[in-house]
């Protein structure tokens, strides 16, 4: 009996002593998993920095992780110009060459996983976007692109601001989140942040091992709005809360400094932050932001498909943003379309093909195929990937059963970095879509 209870003792005592290894393994497992998942997407990550917004011309915390970034960043933050609107126009709502703006596909999914979008003046920043920049963003998120906002960013996320002179902007902000967003009336100082123990945030890092993160800025910033009046919405979650010595004008301490919410399974997910993470490039604070770029990009959805191709029909894939009809639209840069087949018993081949329309064909489109789940270029190695539109694929002697097809569009812009941030040169037209016929034949 003494033998049995030493054993127990020292395999629990192993236990306790690896599980700091296996946990940071798991995390490193968990950043992995998020990062692996951005096929399909032009680049991961788009940050604003337009009118009335810090113009950031980094992110630390996308260079730590290691993705793509795009971003705008204004000449004039604190006033309009007509420059700057024209550009901001032109980048959220689009223009003769990007209908759509470069938030979005042809076919209104989400052209970047995540948008980051700055502190600064929330007002001045949806005002200046007005009801079509709003109208993109809010079409972004349900569409499935993921939202991060810091201060300002967090404010104009809601329904509208609570400050000591009551409530405002509600005509304004996106309403990405919902609820309120009050102002912790604390400029040009610090806080610090407690992380509890459910948070999404702790699957990425642990911050110390103490789940606390000291010394992040704060100006002007905004906590959960909580009250009888507006409670939070069901599905609110709480990943972050001030830790501060509380003054008889600064109450926030347990206020909720980051919350998280994610509308449907369709939509991607919105994290808000009320103080200033982003602009730190090591330590903890560093992994708080990264962390909450993570847990945003966790929750893009799944990908969707586009239909079932039935034997001997063509599905023709041609319409235009315009035209409302998401299923049958073009495809833009970087992005796959997925569709399903179903190949019956007794099936020889089956024969994929691919095809573009005149004055069209001088674009890259490749066709992949796999059985059981979504073909990607990195899963399978069915697929056709000569050049141009036109092209079939032959599955030889397949399994009975569901199959995936894809159609993904290699065809993108040339990106180059300037003032005012990102602009684009090349093959601009792809922005627009490229439109093709797809059919499949069985033997």
């Amino acid at each position: 009996m003494a033998m049995k209870r030493t054993l127990f003792v020292t395999i629990l005592l192993a236990c306790v002593f690896v599980a700091p290894e296996a946990m940071a393994d798991k995390r490193e497992k968990a950043r992995a998993e998020v990062l692996s998942r951005s096929r399909g997407y032009y680049k991961e990550v788009f940050m604003d920095g337009g009118i009335g917004l810090t113009s950031r011309h980094h992110l630390p915390a996308a260079k730590f992780l290691g993705v793509d970034m795009e971003y705008y960043a204004s000449e004039v933050t604190k006033r309009l110009s007509q420059k700057d609107t024209l550009m901001q126009n032109r980048i959220f709502c689009g223009s003769k060459n990007d209908t759509n703006g470069w938030l979005l596909y042809p076919d209104g999914a989400p052209r970047y996983r995540m948008i980051y979008v700055n502190g600064g003046k929330a007002r001045l920043h949806a005002a200046a976007l007005g009801d079509e920049g709003r109208s993109r963003i809010q079409s972004y998120v349900a569409n499935g692109g993921s939202y991060l906002g810091t201060c300002a960013g967090a404010f104009i996320a809601t329904e509208g601001s609570i400050r000591p002179a009551g409530l405002s902007n509600t005509e304004l902000y996106w309403r990405l989140c919902p609820g309120y967003a009050q102002s912790t009336r604390l400029t040009k100082s610090r806080t610090a942040m407690d992380i509890p123990k459910k948070s999404g945030l702790l699957r990425y890092f642990d911050f110390g091992g103490d789940r606390k993160v000291d010394d992040v800025r704060h100006n002007g910033g905004c906590f959960a709005f909580d009250g009888e009046a507006k409670p939070l919405a069901a599905g609110t979650e709480p990943l972050a809360l001030y830790r501060f010595d509380d003054t008889e004008k600064v109450k926030i301490n347990g206020k909720m400094a980051v919350w998280g919410y994610k509308a449907s399974a369709e939509s991607g997910r919105v994290v808000l932050c009320g103080s200033h993470p982003e602009g730190v490039g090591e330590g903890e604070r560093l992994e708080f932001m990264s962390a909450m770029m993570l847990y945003a990009m966790d929750g893009n959805p799944q990908p969707k498909i586009k239909g079932v191709l039935n034997r001997g029909e063509v599905r023709e894939m041609n319409k235009r943003t315009e035209d409302n009809d998401p299923a049958y639209t073009r495809i833009g840069d970087r992005q796959y379309h997925h569709f399903q087949i179903e190949i019956p018993r007794n099936c020889k081949r089956a024969v994929v093909k691919l095809e573009g329309y005149e004055n069209d064909t001088k674009f890259d489109l490749t066709l992949c195929a796999k059985r059981g789940e979504m073909a990607f270029h990195d899963n399978t190695l069915l697929k056709s990937v000569l050049r141009g539109c036109k092209k079939s694929l032959t599955i030889e002697k397949p399994k009975a059963g569901k199959w995936y097809v894809s159609v993904f569009c290699e065809t993108t812009v040339t990106s180059h970095t300037g003032k005012y941030g990102t602009y684009y040169r090349g093959r601009v037209s792809v922005l627009n879509g490229v439109p093709y016929k797809i059919s499949v034949e069985y033997e």
